[in-house]
């Protein structure tokens, strides 16, 4: 049996279009489903084959409360070959890079999305 891994996460946030097009651009992703949800709400799932995220939101609008950072979620990390390219595209879409560090074995910085969710770019190459 293959080792387990994340296959994905769900995020909850204000438009699963304009979350899925922003992670299209960032990391050459490709959605793999959009539909109906839960709530009459609606999902897309934007990913390579392997894994993806699942950006939902529900028909009616979500509290503003639940984007709070670190309720419950702290950041999402996404490993990337080309980390300057990757902050590049983040600073195109309008976002804020910030806590860039340099650590062994890699570098990183982070990112708030349109909602608020964290976001973690890091590089080990």
């Amino acid at each position: 049996m293959p080792a387990p891994y994340i296959e994905h996460v769900n995020l909850t946030v204000r438009s699963p279009e304009r979350t899925a097009q922003l992670l299209a651009d960032l990391f050459d992703w490709h959605v793999r489903w959009e539909g109906p949800a839960r709530d009459n709400g609606r999902t897309i799932h934007v990913g390579d084959e392997r894994t993806y995220l699942a950006v939902y939101s529900p028909h009616d609008a979500p509290d503003d409360a639940i984007f709070e950072k670190g309720r419950p979620l702290n950041h999402v990390g996404i490993l990337v070959d080309d980390l300057d390219d990757i902050e590049r595209r983040v600073v195109a879409a309008g976002l804020v890079p910030f806590a860039h560090a340099d650590y062994d074995p890699g570098r990183r910085f982070y990112f708030f999305d349109h909602d608020g969710t964290e976001f973690e770019i890091v590089s080990y190459a």
